[in-house]
């Protein structure tokens, strides 16, 4: 009871303990923060776990581009023009497979930067991780290869090759997934959704792909995009001679599975080349997967100038780049004639 005269209104009572809410707030606000922020940078991630995290994102968002090709709705419109004045094309297939990808390894791994192609505000906390890891991983894979979240960034491409896609040239069509720590490529999922094959590497732990038994540079089969192939034959053909064999094709991840023993297929087998080169600019989500492949072969992607490529910071590679397995990449490299994608 309160003391005799004195009536302790409730409204006033209810402002007090706000007041001393907020100054009980301001103190120790900052000093919580802190120590959840110290908490957070602790949080370890499994990259066995991501791999094939990974691996079932790829696969999810491709049956969502398949799905969408096969129905023909693909609702495609451009997002623009790149550098070269080629359009940048969107579709419904770009979009769902997103949102499953990005979803799906944003909400099992909270912590890590998770940088995709595109962008949409659609969120999905429903989308989990089975918690299934393949046999293929489990059998070469040991798990506890733990990092600190903060040093990972993942790469996702939901479609790469939307302007062949549109043209239902769907081979070269692939859903992408790399995992770089400190800027390095450390895992990469290239998954092709009209095959349903998968191939995933984990550099310094195993794969599930292999070189092929022999490679020729005398001159290589170069493979290079066909959407811009006019000065990059030319520059290919100034470096290996003009007897070279030049593949055209759609889709950095196409290109990257060119260099490597795939499985026969009978949908669309993929073409068999020497050495990938590309001569413009390219986004790290186009790229960084087929690194981190060709890495844990013993293979090589560099820029022109043979540099290493940061995979962290801004996304775009301005350095151009060669790709090879099997082969003296750095004996590859003097044979190129002088670039500077920069002025082209």
């Amino acid at each position: 009871m309160a003391p005799m005269g004195i009536r302790l209104s409730p409204l006033g009572v209810a402002v007090f303990c706000l007041l001393g809410a907020g100054v009980i707030y301001h103190l120790y606000a900052g000093v919580i923060s802190n120590r959840w922020a110290a908490f957070r940078k602790g949080d370890k991630v499994d990259l066995r776990d991501l791999l094939a995290v990974s691996v079932e994102a790829a696969v999810l968002g491709g049956l969502e581009v398949k799905k969408t090709r096969d129905g023909d709705s693909l609702e495609e419109k451009s997002k623009g023009k790149t550098r070269e004045g080629a359009k940048e094309l969107l579709t419904a297939g770009d979009l769902r497979s997103h949102r499953k990808m990005f979803n799906l390894i944003s909400n099992t791994f909270p912590d890590v930067t998770v940088i995709s192609e595109e962008h949409d505000n659609t969120v999905d906390k429903a989308a989990s991780w089975s918690r299934s890891i393949p046999d293929d991983i489990l059998g070469k894979i040991k798990g506890g290869k733990d990092v600190p979240a903060d040093r990972v960034t993942v790469w996702i491409d939901p479609l790469d090759a939307t302007q062949e896609y549109t043209e239902n040239l769907v081979k070269f069509v692939t859903t992408m997934v790399c995992v770089a720590v400190d800027g390095k490529p450390v895992i990469g999922v290239i998954h092709q959704p009209f095959t349903e094959f998968t191939a995933w590497a984990f550099v310094g732990q195993g794969s599930n792909v292999s070189p092929r038994p022999s490679y020729s540079v005398s001159p290589p089969k170069t493979i290079v995009s066909r959407s811009h192939s006019g000065h990059v034959r030319n520059f290919v053909q100034d470096a290996f001679g003009n007897g070279t064999t030049i593949i055209e094709a759609g889709g950095a991840g196409y290109k990257v599975l060119s260099l490597v023993s795939m499985p026969l297929s009978e949908k669309e087998p993929v073409d068999e080349a020497d050495v990938y080169i590309h001569i413009t600019f390219i986004k790290k989500w186009d790229i960084c997967a087929g690194a981190a492949l060709l890495n844990a072969l013993g293979g090589h992607m560099t820029t022109l100038k043979g540099e290493d490529i940061d995979y962290s910071g801004p996304p775009l590679n301005k350095g151009g780049l060669v790709a090879s397995v099997g082969v003296d990449h750095k004996a590859l490299l003097e044979r190129l004639p002088k670039w500077e994608p920069e002025k082209h």
